[in-house]
């Protein structure tokens, strides 16, 4: 059964001031070859936009300008979404799969976005980059997994802005001993986009060490 893709919501005007049509082109595509490519499952089309995409593009707010490494970009949630949201930030895509590190790049091209980089490795792999600023990352694993791979790629000082369900404070507690053993400091959860969306997008914030 093939679901009809989400017409875009009046709000997205106002999470994305800039680079509007860069998003349209952006979801556009994903609801056309997401599911064919195995980057989203058959039901996503229908709620690409409210799931998805401005789900992924309120993040922009807590990002800084430097370098952000999102792991685990998959189709480009949040990666892409947040290239496009700010093109004052440099981005650097971390993924294993080729599959989805051939999207990112096409996207990348299409979408003319000077400001990402794609690199095909698993998270563990990739401390050989230049560490960043911040590192994003969105339905990769639960936090007490996610820590010890997420923290190498950090300068100290920098943050994790990790993405999570309404559960995120449980996480937190259930990853105190990777919390401690790798320096983080300043642990909470923030609510983004309570103001404009059905369904806030929840973030684990911490600054490292």
């Amino acid at each position: 059964m093939a679901f009809e893709s989400e017409p875009e919501p009046a709000v997205a005007a106002t999470i994305f001031p800039t680079g509007i049509e860069k998003i349209r082109a952006f979801a556009r595509n994903l609801a056309e070859q997401g599911e064919a490519r195995g980057l989203i499952g058959p039901r996503e089309p229908g709620r690409l936009w409210s799931r998805h995409i401005l789900n992924s593009g309120v993040l922009a707010e807590v990002l800084r300008p430097g370098h952000v490494i999102d792991v685990g970009s998959g189709g480009g949630l949040p990666g892409i979404v947040v290239a496009i949201a700010r093109p004052d930030v440099h981005f650097t895509l971390v993924e294993p799969m080729e599959r989805r590190t051939v999207w990112l790049d096409e996207q990348v091209t299409e979408l003319d976005l000077a400001n990402v980089t794609v690199c095909r490795a698993r998270a563990q792999e990739a401390p050989f980059m230049e560490a960043g600023d911040q590192v994003t990352a969105r339905a990769v694993s639960a936090l007490r997994t996610l820590i010890p791979l997420v923290v190498p790629l950090v300068k100290p000082g920098g943050e994790l802005i990790l993405m999570k369900g309404e559960n995120a404070a449980q996480e937190i507690l259930d990853a105190h001993k990777q919390i401690s053993q790798h320096g983080l400091t300043d642990v909470r959860v923030v609510t983004l986009g309570a103001h404009v969306l059905e369904q806030p997008t929840w973030v684990v914030r911490a600054t490292v060490d």
